[in-house]
């Protein structure tokens, strides 16, 4: 008899859910039966994939955030659990980038990438991590709720041109880790993904330059990933049938980071 990954009666929270791999996670977690809650600063591009998820039979919620508000973090969160019901399952995606040396990083460039990176993430996890937390009584228990940073394989392999990007993706790293300690016993496991290159509406067009190409060909298997082929590990690590994985931090990247 086959198993499938069943989140029905579960709250998911996906920030940076307009556009990439944020949109790719709620589509998921809303087929495998969580009513999710959507979650950025385009709002407008929120409701358009609320619709799409409520033509498919689904639920699904829109809430602002700008992860580098305080604010606004304690805000959606708060708008999150009212709308939707308390939260089960947090994807912390929002995420940004720059491209240069670092000779050339100003510290307008740093405080973009880490603000959002680094610091929005850990206040998002933090504030929903203080409710679920209250909810569990402080008693250890079999853990029922899910934190899922996505950090990136720059942030286990340091990139070239990337290499700021690369340093906020390592405080994810390590982050995913101090929570998986310090929340575990409070029924909260905490894992990161951590993609390789994957082909996203920010970065399909770069593929076809001679730069992206010669990047591709330096790949193991010469391609990059599609948004669908983090599907597999992004229901595993929300699921009830992840409750011994805690604390891991999971390459996706087609073997990138062995090279």
């Amino acid at each position: 008899m086959g198993r499938s990954i069943n989140l029905e009666g579960k709250v998911a929270l996906i920030t940076g859910a307009s556009s990439g791999l944020g949109k790719r996670f709620a589509l998921v977690l809303s087929q495998a039966g969580a009513k999710v809650v959507l979650a950025s600063r385009r709002v407008e591009r929120l409701k358009e994939l609320r619709a799409e998820i409520e033509a498919s039979g689904g639920a699904a919620h829109v809430v602002s955030l700008d992860v580098t508000d305080y604010q606004s973090i304690k805000s959606a969160v708060a708008h999150a659990e009212t709308e939707a019901g308390t939260i089960d399952i947090l994807v912390n995606n929002s995420g940004v980038s720059t491209t240069q040396k670092l000779t050339e990083v100003t510290p307008a460039d740093y405080e973009y990438v880490f603000d959002t990176n680094a610091r929005g993430a850990f206040f998002v996890a933090q504030e929903v991590a203080k409710r679920m937390i209250m909810r569990s009584g402080g008693a250890a228990q079999k853990p029922v709720y899910r934190i899922i940073n996505i950090a990136s394989v720059a942030g286990l392999r340091v990139l070239p041109q990337i290499g700021l990007y690369s340093m906020s993706k390592a405080a994810v790293v390590h982050m995913t880790r101090a929570m998986a300690l310090e929340w575990g016993r409070h029924g909260i496991n905490v894992n990161a993904i951590a993609p390789g290159y994957i082909d996203t509406e920010i970065n399909h067009h770069h593929w076809s330059t001679d730069q992206g190409q010669k990047l591709m060909a330096m790949l193991p298997r010469h391609r990059v990933g599609q948004p669908e082929d983090l599907d597999g590990l992004l229901l595993l690590l929300a699921a009830d049938e992840s409750q011994f994985i805690n604390g891991a931090v999971i390459a996706a990247d087609d073997g990138f980071g062995l090279a």
